[in-house]
């Protein structure tokens, strides 16, 4: 499919399957080295970031825990700048190694607030890895320290990612046409 219609909006192909497992499997590579002899707890930022994590997580090859939390920012295209949280952490995470996994890092709030809030639970150490990465929207001060694939400020559904609920059972990324 070249271009899929979702609700009121079109959508191109941007990003091939395979080029989003390459860079899946490079991310999978580099924790593997990074963390090797630790056991981290990979924390998926749900619903995007299901997808991306369930194929990392089959190319991790050390010990590893997973869970899952949920945060709300989005209203259609845009977002509310305001970040709800709907599902927290249940683990205990104190002097714990923590991989955050997202499915894509934008502005940057609502991992700022994660991390913020973490923080105070005294986590040995906080790793982010996301799929996508818009450097430009970007306004926090964090690292990012596995990203998959850098995209210019557009916005993208599949893998995932959503268009107001839908879209994210495609297996290819695919970027709004204005």
């Amino acid at each position: 499919m070249k271009t899929v219609k979702i609700k009121d909006k079109k959508f191109s192909i941007f990003i091939s399957s395979d080029k989003i497992q390459k860079s899946i499997d490079d991310i999978a590579q580099k924790i593997n080295n990074d963390v090797k002899g630790k056991t981290p707890l990979f924390v998926v930022v749900l619903n995007g970031a299901f997808m991306f994590a369930a194929e990392l997580l089959k190319e991790i090859n050390i010990n590893c825990e997973i869970s899952f939390v949920k945060f709300s920012s989005y209203k259609k295209t845009k977002s509310s700048l305001n970040v709800k949280k709907l599902i927290g952490l249940n683990e205990d995470i104190k002097g714990r190694t923590l991989i955050i996994v997202e499915d894509i890092v934008d502005s940057g709030i609502t991992m700022d607030n994660f991390i913020n809030d973490i923080k105070k639970y005294e986590p040995k150490d906080i790793k982010i890895a996301t799929l996508l990465y818009k450097p430009k929207a970007f306004t926090k001060n964090f690292k990012v320290d596995y990203v998959g694939i850098e995209i210019p400020n557009d916005f993208v559904v599949g893998h995932g990612l959503d268009y107001d609920g839908l879209g994210r059972n495609l297996t290819d990324i695919y970027k709004i046409i204005e």
